[in-house]
């Protein structure tokens, strides 16, 4: 349930200086931003479905553009993984875009979308970026460096997952029914929600910052891929908090995610594995 991948973990230390490689994945963020929220909400928004029945709209497409672009200009060795235009090049730097992850609330003019930037390095989400410019938030990361948001007064202010201790006393997003569903995961579902204090379904990348921000303990989600939670990976775990997959282990390739504030990880891991 908890064996680990032979590659590093997310956790493990990192020797280089990732501050401007952040630096630039702020920028690609105020790129993505200028691209995604010049259509949110557009009348004549151009909408199409993809060949497995997921919606994308002229602005995911304008906003992995508009990452892509600069970092084809500042970054040409790196490699680039994007929702819509795949896989660019093949180095042991690889950056993880989702243009915006919540299309669906996206099209519907529902604010909650987010657009999410990672830096993989041998395989390890080292910077991670998640900015929802429709209701003016950011958080931002890299290892070694801290997880972040604006504060209140407009500077930054670090996050930090929440002491928590007890699943008793812990609140939980499962994002949705359906997904625990398919996964054929409701049983651990049942497990989850009538042990916890408070269980809600926020959906997408949100609740992760949330948890980021020491207002949750646990996020978990089904048939999500690499650039649906690179970014969210630095981002807890600068905050103090423990990502893996829904088996515990340490990677973003699992199909399924599990984010707690650390304390309680293992412990959500024996209740939601229980047979």
């Amino acid at each position: 349930m908890t064996s680990r991948p032979s590659a590093p973990t997310f956790d493990a230390p990192f020797d280089g200086d990732l501050r401007a490689d952040l630096e630039l994945a702020m920028r690609l963020a105020d790129a993505a931003d200028a691209a995604s929220m010049s259509r949110f909400d557009a009348a004549d928004l151009d909408v199409s479905l993809k060949a497995d029945a997921t919606h994308v709209t002229e602005a995911d497409l304008a906003t992995e553009r508009a990452i892509r672009a600069l970092l084809e200009a500042e970054r040409p060795d790196d490699g680039i993984f994007g929702e819509e235009f795949g896989v660019t090049g093949d180095a042991p730097r690889q950056w993880i875009i989702d243009p915006i992850d919540g299309t669906a609330n996206y099209l519907k003019g529902i604010p909650m979308w987010t657009t999410l930037i990672a830096l993989s390095i041998d395989g390890v989400p080292r910077v991670g970026v998640a900015s929802q410019p429709a209701i003016g938030r950011r958080w931002w990361a890299a290892s070694g460096l801290g997880a972040w948001t604006d504060g209140p007064d407009g500077e930054p202010q670090r996050l930090a997952v929440s002491s928590v201790d007890t699943i008793a006393a812990s609140s939980v997003s499962f994002q949705s029914i359906g997904q625990w569903r398919d996964a054929g995961k409701l049983d651990a579902l049942e497990r989850l929600t009538s042990s916890v204090w408070r269980d809600r379904g926020y959906g997408d990348a949100w609740p992760y910052m949330l948890l980021a921000e020491g207002r949750l303990e646990f996020v978990a989600e089904f048939d999500v891929k690499e650039y649906d939670i690179a970014a969210l990976v630095p981002i807890v775990t600068e905050a103090g908090g423990r990502f893996t997959s829904f088996d515990g282990e340490d990677t973003v390739s699992a199909r399924s995610s599990l984010a707690t504030n650390g304390v309680l990880h293992e412990a959500y891991l024996r209740l939601l594995h229980q047979s």
